[in-house]
């Protein structure tokens, strides 16, 4: 039994000094509007997993409407997926995120993301990539008032 997740995140970027991405804190000069700590590639990893899962998405597990979740770090959300598979019996054969921002630009975070993303769901990093494309300054996220970012995920029965 095989089964593809697929999820998408985006937020709006706000008045701040740094983002969350991947679990990683990055200086910019602006930050994330969310009710949690808006990390749209954890929270699009976590979608592809429930949704791989058949399991509806973070918002149906952690709801926005609970104050309970206000400012979360959302490698509770993520690690809260990877333990979802691991009780049905799946284990995450590989994942592939990209991220879709003009700035912060990603790819000397990348490793970082990567590492945390490892670290949260017990894999190994080769089977993990983040990766990050512009917009070519098109649209909201090109007019960087937005930061979004969209993630795959293989899961088969162990």
């Amino acid at each position: 039994d095989m089964r593809i997740g697929s999820g998408f995140d985006i937020h709006r970027l706000t008045e701040g000094d740094h983002v969350t991405l991947g679990g990683v804190r990055i200086p910019h000069d602006k930050g994330i509007e969310a009710h949690s700590d808006g990390d749209v590639v954890l929270h699009a990893l976590s979608d592809a997993i429930y949704g791989a899962l058949a399991e509806g998405d973070i918002g149906t597990h952690f709801p926005p409407s609970e104050d309970e979740w206000k400012d979360a770090d959302s490698r509770l959300f993520l690690a809260h997926a990877g333990t979802r598979a691991a009780l049905r019996g799946f284990k995450i054969v590989n994942i592939d995120v990209t991220i879709l921002a003009e700035r912060p630009k990603i790819a000397k975070h990348s490793k970082a993301m990567r590492d945390c993303v490892a670290r949260t769901l017990g894999l190994q990093m080769d089977r993990i990539s983040i990766k990050a494309t512009t917009m070519e300054r098109l649209g909201p996220i090109g007019a960087e008032d937005g930061i979004a970012a969209q993630a795959t995920v293989l899961l088969v029965a162990e």
